[in-house]
């Protein structure tokens, strides 16, 4: 399967059924590295549209980083964490505070 091919895929997937975030989260990782504006614009649509979505944080908060919107990736992190801890998940907790930890390190944020 060609990449555009599975990006249309989703997309058709996301029209069809969009109060599924998975759809939406699986096109913005989908356009990260190919088109950046894009995957932002869908990250933001879920941080906005899906809050209980917990699967973004992690992704939308590294991708922010990597856009060097370091305050939007603070807060997301934030977010996450927050929401992590509400939902009692374990597991995404600890992988979002590990990166946290990581992330304020490299940006010289502790």
């Amino acid at each position: 399967m060609s990449k555009m091919s599975r990006i249309e895929m989703l997309q058709s997937f996301a029209e069809s059924e969009p109060d599924n975030p998975f759809n939406w989260y699986a096109l913005a990782l989908e356009f990260q590295d190919s088109d950046p504006k894009k995957a932002s614009f869908l990250f933001e649509k879920l941080l906005n549209e899906h809050k209980s979505y917990l699967p973004t944080y992690y992704h939308a908060a590294h991708f922010f980083s990597e856009q060097d919107s370091i305050d939007r990736a603070k807060e997301t992190y934030e977010k996450g964490i927050s929401l992590a801890e509400e939902l009692n998940e374990r597991n995404t907790l600890r992988e979002l505070k590990n990166s946290y930890q990581n992330f304020l390190f490299e940006n010289d944020l502790e």
